[in-house]
């Protein structure tokens, strides 16, 4: 059941680093300041060093989800996280960004619940910043989701603002600011969607005997950033598509702010030890973006949808995770 439960876990890093390509890499490919290769690998190298340079915080958020005994506690793990997977691959099929946290709050919780009930899930909510449990790290989701909007909103204003007079000479350092947010948020994911992955290996490997304590050893650490990074450079390019193109055609400048805007709320959040969504940024990101700009340029239907998916997921992915649970009891 150990090695089940990390092959899962591993298979779920690599989908969310596919799905989650987009995120750093959509603006400069879509606005032509990198090509899609380089900026694939670009993405990845730094997945990598934000995954191993700041810290364990998420990972023990999403260790300290799930209360069962210690005998259940690896079927809940494998059913959780076969929950997370399967609705972040129908996401993928969409071209839908989805939130991997989001998925994995929900399935953790939705196997926990069919396990033990109520009392099988620590629910928590804020410790000052630092989230604990379900209602915690769903807290942060929706913060980060929502403050971001705002914040790109008022950047490209006052970006617009100061480049008003500018001549086509500003180009190309826009392009390259434009780079260096992308790398900065590619950094911001490593160090946030890396960790989920260590936070479910780490609880396995205390379930099964391995650990005496939730401490993430480094081997896990570095197979979680190579997973991820493995899943990026394998693309997410509908996603990528839906970013850079559906929701509001970006630009350079607009490329520059809804990265910078995204890695900032996400690079917060892992420090703080939420484990929120780098898609659920990115994608309100551009929104507030569009919306700052020309807000009847922004394609409401494509952004209803993704709306959609976020609202769907925390219930979808938790009744998945339930049901796998049943299933593999039945089946076992």
């Amino acid at each position: 059941m150990l090695v089940v439960v990390v092959v899962l876990a591993a298979a779920f890093a690599v989908v969310n680093g596919v799905h989650d390509a987009g995120n750093a890499i959509a603006a400069p490919v879509v606005t032509g300041a990198i090509r899609p290769g380089p900026a694939v690998v670009f993405a990845a190298v730094l997945h990598v060093i934000g995954a191993l340079a700041v810290g364990t915080a998420v990972a023990a958020t999403i260790g300290g989800i799930v209360l069962v005994p210690v005998d259940q506690m690896l079927e809940v793990l494998a059913s959780a996280v076969l929950g997370a997977l399967a609705w972040s691959l129908v996401t993928l099929w969409w071209g839908l960004p989805c939130s991997s946290g989001h998925c994995l709050v929900g399935a953790l919780a939705g196997a926990a619940l069919a396990d033990g009930g109520l009392s099988a899930v620590r629910w928590g909510g804020l410790d000052g910043l630092r989230p604990v449990g379900v209602f915690g790290s769903l807290l942060w989701l929706f913060f980060s989701s929502a403050i971001v909007v705002p914040l790109a909103m008022v950047g490209i204003r006052l970006a617009r603002r100061a480049l008003r007079r500018a001549s086509r000479l500003v180009e190309k350092p826009v392009r390259h600011g434009e780079l260096v947010a992308s790398g900065g948020l590619a950094f911001a994911h490593g160090s946030n969607d890396a960790q989920k992955t260590m936070g479910l290996m780490t609880a396995a490997l205390v379930a099964g005997g391995h650990l005496s304590r939730f401490a993430v050893p480094f081997w896990v650490a570095l197979a979680s950033a190579l997973l991820l990074t493995f899943g990026t450079l394998l693309g997410g390019w509908r996603v990528v598509r839906t970013l850079g193109r559906r929701i509001y055609r970006i630009r350079s400048l607009d490329g520059l702010v809804s990265q910078g805007s995204s890695g900032l709320i996400v690079l917060a959040a892992s420090l703080a030890g939420a484990p929120v969504s780098t898609t659920d940024v990115v994608a309100p990101a551009v929104v507030g973006v569009g919306s700052g700009e020309r807000w009847r340029h922004v394609r409401w239907a494509v952004v209803g949808e993704i709306g959609l998916a976020w609202l769907v997921t925390l219930p979808v992915s938790g009744g998945l995770g339930a049901l796998f649970l049943v299933v593999w009891r039945w089946v076992g």
